[in-house]
């Protein structure tokens, strides 16, 4: 009646909605401000999540689309992971081979995501700030942004998928939009960025299309009114991260597609990589400051990414594996990570300076 991938899916669905639900319903009763140690302990639960979900995949991972004989799996082997060599008829080490390759694909496509969602930190503090959310509100902001993402990001990928399997040049369009950002996010990873709430796009359509309330109605997104019902700026605000998500789900998409071209591996591993925004969101606000260099290395990852999509089928002939996609994107994490705490910030050694004449 129900396909294997449609099983495969509704159960994974069904785990990460209870996880939401679990956080809303239990952990979060009362909103409150997200401390160190809560949000350090969540960012480890979802990371320990994003990991035994590798290992379910890595012994398990033929159950997604079910393939019971060699013919089976060649046809899939073909249709998302080309580059794959099988045994021809040995359908149990084929089969071990394909799951070895497609956790090493989600987990590859996880660590990019997640490395991405940084830069998606960086404007949802400037949001929050710009707009004067009180910090006891932010995890119930972020908890309706990350529902909304899950499913926007559903219908973007399997979307993209379809188009990617069918015309296959757009991932050169892809390709060479990774690299413009890639190379924007790089050369202006220093400029300061700023957000003007009045001017926000999100704002001008709410303002023009919703009836708003002027002000914030304690952790209420809407209130009624001479018997009307409007919607407080705090659900303007919702609305803005998931205008913002849309953004990065532009670029992390299908740089994740540039490591797998499996629907379902790129799904499971942004939505581990959001379910886990949320908790390091509040891990790093608390110091971001400390990788001044980070942005700076997302934005020589995305190059190498779109460089990457754009060289696919040269790197597939002389055997570039998923592998060394993962040692690149973990060589330039740590690259940027250990510059940044290897080199202060001029103005740090100007204050010191300072403070001992």
């Amino acid at each position: 009646m129900f396909s294997n991938e449609v099983l495969f899916f509704g159960g994974f669905i069904l785990v990460i909605s209870v996880m939401l639900l679990l956080d809303l319903g239990v952990f979060n009763k009362k909103d409150h401000v997200v401390k160190f140690g809560e949000a350090a302990a969540w960012t480890v639960a979802w990371i320990a999540l994003a990991l035994a979900f590798y290992l379910v995949i890595n012994t398990h991972g033929d159950l997604v689309h079910g393939m019971d004989n060699y013919g089976e799996l060649e046809t899939i082997k073909n249709k998302y992971a080309p580059h794959l060599k099988l045994i021809p008829g040995d359908f149990e080490e084929s089969l071990e081979l394909y799951r070895k390759n497609m956790s090493l694909e989600f987990i590859t496509g996880y660590l990019l995501e997640y490395a991405l969602s940084v830069d998606n930190i960086f404007v949802i503090i400037l949001i929050f700030s710009s707009f004067g959310v009180r910090p006891k509100y932010f995890k119930k902001v972020l908890f309706w942004g990350v529902l909304g993402a899950i499913i926007m990001r559903f219908v973007f990928i399997f979307v993209g998928s379809a188009l990617m399997q069918r015309f296959e040049w757009i991932i050169y369009i892809f390709g060479l939009l990774l690299v413009y950002q890639g190379g924007k996010i790089f050369f202006e990873g220093g400029e300061e960025e700023k957000i003007d709430p009045a001017k926000h796009p999100v704002v001008k359509f709410a303002s023009k299309y919703l009836p708003v309330f002027p002000r914030y109605v304690h952790e209420h997104f809407f209130v009624l009114k001479k018997g009307k019902w409007l919607v407080t700026p705090l659900f303007v605000v919702v609305l803005i991260v998931e205008f913002t998500d849309l953004i990065f789900a532009v670029d992390s998409v299908p740089a994740v597609f540039s490591v797998t071209k499996d629907p379902y591996v790129v799904f499971f591993s942004n939505i581990f990589a959001i379910m886990g925004l949320r908790s390091m969101f509040f891990f790093l606000s608390n110091i971001m400051g400390l990788f001044r260099f980070l942005k700076y290395g997302l934005g020589v990852l995305l190059v190498f990414i779109g460089s990457k999509m754009l060289a696919h089928h040269y790197l597939e002939s002389i055997g570039f594996k998923t592998v060394y996609s993962l040692y690149v994107i973990i060589g330039i994490l740590a690259v940027s990570i250990l510059a940044s705490v290897i080199v202060p910030e001029k103005k740090e050694v100007e204050d010191e300076v300072l403070s001992n004449s």
